[in-house]
C-alpha cells in the first residue's frame, strides 16, 4: 500500500504485508483505514479479511489488526456509513459492521457481491454490484461523502 503526497513529489510504502489488497476506506473522522485483503483469490488458504489501521497525524499507519474475516467469498469493495459502519461486500451478501467489529447483519443477495456504494440525494440508498445485476436498498442511514468513501490509496 503506497501514499503519495498530495503535491505529487513523494511516493512511500505505508503497508507492505498484504497479499492482495484490494478495497479500502476510511473511519468518518479519517482517523482509522480499513483495507481488505483478497489473497486467497490468489493464494490457496489466502486471507480473506479487512484490517484496520491508525492514522497518525504525520499520516503514517500503525495497528493492522483484522477487523472482520469474510466466511463467505471474500471482503472485495465496501463503504464507510456517517456512524462509522463498515457496509461490505461478503460473497452472496452484504455485511454491516459496527466499528466494535460486531456483525449487525446481511443483506442477502441472490449472486455474488462485488462493491457496493451510497448514492441517491441522501447518500441512503446502497447500490450493490453483483454479478450480472446491480439492487439497491433504501436505508435508514447515510454513507460517508464520496470524497472520503472512494479514496483510492492517497490521503493528507
Amino acid at each position: 500500500m503506497y501514499r503519495v503526497e498530495a503535491d505529487g513529489r513523494e511516493c512511500r510504502i505505508v503497508a507492505d504485508d498484504f497479499v492482495r489488497p484490494n478495497g479500502l476506506a476510511f473511519s468518518p473522522d479519517e482517523r482509522r483505514l480499513y483495507i481488505s485483503d483478497t489473497g486467497a483469490t490468489h493464494v490457496y488458504d489466502g486471507p480473506r479479511h479487512i484490517r484496520v489501521f491508525d492514522v497518525g497525524a504525520d499520516s503514517t499507519l500503525s495497528g493492522g489488526d483484522v477487523f472482520a474475516t469474510c466466511l463467505d467469498g471474500a471482503f472485495d469493495g465496501f463503504r464507510v456509513d456517517t456512524q462509522g459502519r463498515i457496509w461490505t461486500s461478503a460473497g452472496k451478501a452484504v455485511e454491516c459492521y459496527e466499528p466494535d467489529c460486531t456483525l449487525l447483519g446481511r443483506v442477502l443477495v441472490p449472486e455474488i457481491v462485488s462493491n457496493v456504494v451510497f448514492g441517491g440525494p441522501k447518500r441512503n440508498r446502497l447500490f450493490i454490484c453483483a454479478t450480472t445485476s446491480v439492487y439497491s436498498v433504501l436505508l435508514p442511514v447515510n454513507g460517508v461523502g464520496l470524497l472520503i468513501g472512494a479514496i483510492v490509496s492517497v490521503w493528507r
